[in-house]
């Protein structure tokens, strides 16, 4: 009975439910689902190496960039160029600048040969004169030397478009454009590049006044004298630009109107012209009067004489705006040369002249908005001290104009 057990083999067994067979076509797709997912897996890990050895070579050099490894320049360097330092920069963001133009070789050189310098937190915005692939010191004692700087233009309050002769010394006064091309002379190389002053006097003339960015204001004004280059009078602003010595001359000018019409909205011109039912453009020509025709101390007083003579419909006669298109200065002004007809001479005509005669300072400009209170007609300077007498009154005026004259103040009779 033993043996005939171990004789017999054991059967197999199903344990738990009956299983299905899977068809070839089931099996067919089960396998390229699995070669799919076996793809997709492989293809995201190549992906993630892509990445990764990117942004490792990107941050290689970026860190090879504004760190360094303690590369610099030596020598002369090869040639001159003009980097421009914006408001606001860093010692890090000048270094990034430097090394963007070819100036010095890292930004980390830079950091450091200017650690410790107090020169260079003082450096002003604006534009300098560099050299590519220079040091890193050298690069910053380049900036910190006032010489290196270039562009930078002062217009004094008061001046004209163009040059001015006093005619009793003779002596010229630059105008604004004479000073505009000084300030974008600039050596490079060896070679001296300028803007000059005619460049800028035909950008004026002929240019459209958007391309010039001239205010919607003074866009009527400017349109209606044509082309002369006049039109742009009084429209840049006294004051301290830093001038690009590389840009077109109407790239210039365009960019120092869009300047000062910057300036005269925040004095308030247009919500004053609005109180005083004149436009902007009337108030900027008055403030350019003021500045002609007074001192200081009589800007509000001089204001409030123009806009009672413009009320009463009496010509202004001023002899500024005689000598405005003459290019001179001069106290008095002949018979002659009141008679001429000109759009500013305000002997001939009623109103105020075409354009403003000067760039008139703020003190000037608030005189226009906010004149003195009063009745005067008349104004005139009766001694070299600069003692303004006014009056509403045309004989008590006469009798002050004989007191200027026996003070040596005037020759004639200017008004």
């Amino acid at each position: 009975m033993v043996d005939s057990v171990r004789g017999q083999r054991a059967e197999p067994t199903e344990v738990g439910p009956p299983r299905h067979r899977m068809s070839r076509v089931a099996r067919n797709k089960a396998e390229r689902g699995r070669k799919r997912r076996r793809f997709t897996g492989r293809l995201v890990v190549a992906l993630m190496v892509v990445v990764v050895v990117g942004a490792v070579f990107v941050g290689y050099k970026l860190w090879h960039t504004i760190a360094g490894s303690g590369d610099d320049y030596a020598g002369d360097g090869k040639r001159d160029i003009v980097i421009q330092v914006q408001a606001g920069d860093s010692t890090t963001m000048v270094g990034e600048t430097l090394h963007n133009q070819g100036v010095v070789a890292t930004v980390r050189a830079f950091v450091n040969a200017a650690h410790g310098n107090s020169k260079i937190t003082s450096i002003q915005p604006g534009f300098y004169r560099m050299r590519t692939e220079i040091p890193a010191a050298n690069a910053v004692e380049r900036l910190t030397d006032p010489n290196s700087r270039v562009g930078r233009l002062v217009i004094p309050e008061g001046r004209q478009l163009d040059d001015t002769t006093d005619m009793k010394t003779n002596v010229v006064t630059p105008g604004i454009l004479t000073l505009i091309s000084r300030s974008t002379c600039v050596d490079l190389d060896g070679n001296r590049r300028c803007v000059s002053a005619d460049d800028l006097r035909g950008a004026a003339t002929n240019s459209t006044p958007t391309s010039l960015s001239v205010p919607p204001w003074a866009i009527q004004p400017v349109t209606e004298l044509g082309n002369d280059h006049r039109r742009l009078e009084g429209l840049i602003a006294p004051g301290t630009f830093n001038v690009d010595p590389s840009a077109s001359a109407q790239d210039i000018l365009g960019t120092l109107i869009s300047a000062g019409a910057v300036e005269y909205i925040k004095s308030g011109l247009t919500d004053t012209a609005q109180a005083l039912k004149l436009s902007p453009y009337d108030i900027l020509v008055v403030a350019s009067l003021v500045q002609q025709e007074s001192n200081s101390q009589d800007f509000p007083k001089v204001a409030q004489v123009i806009y009672n003579r413009l009320n009463a419909h009496h010509t202004l006669e001023f002899d500024s705006t005689v000598n405005y298109p003459l290019d001179r200065r001069e106290v008095a002004t002949s018979d002659a040369d009141r008679a001429q007809k000109t759009p500013w001479n305000t002997y001939v005509s009623q109103g105020l002249p075409a354009t403003a005669i000067c760039s008139p300072g703020i003190d000037a400009l608030r005189a226009a908005e906010h004149p003195e209170p009063g009745d005067w007609l008349y104004f005139v300077t009766i001694d070299a001290q600069g003692t303004t007498l006014f009056t509403k009154d045309y004989k008590q005026h006469l009798a002050n104009i004989e007191l200027a004259k026996h003070n040596g103040v005037l020759d004639s009779t200017p008004r």
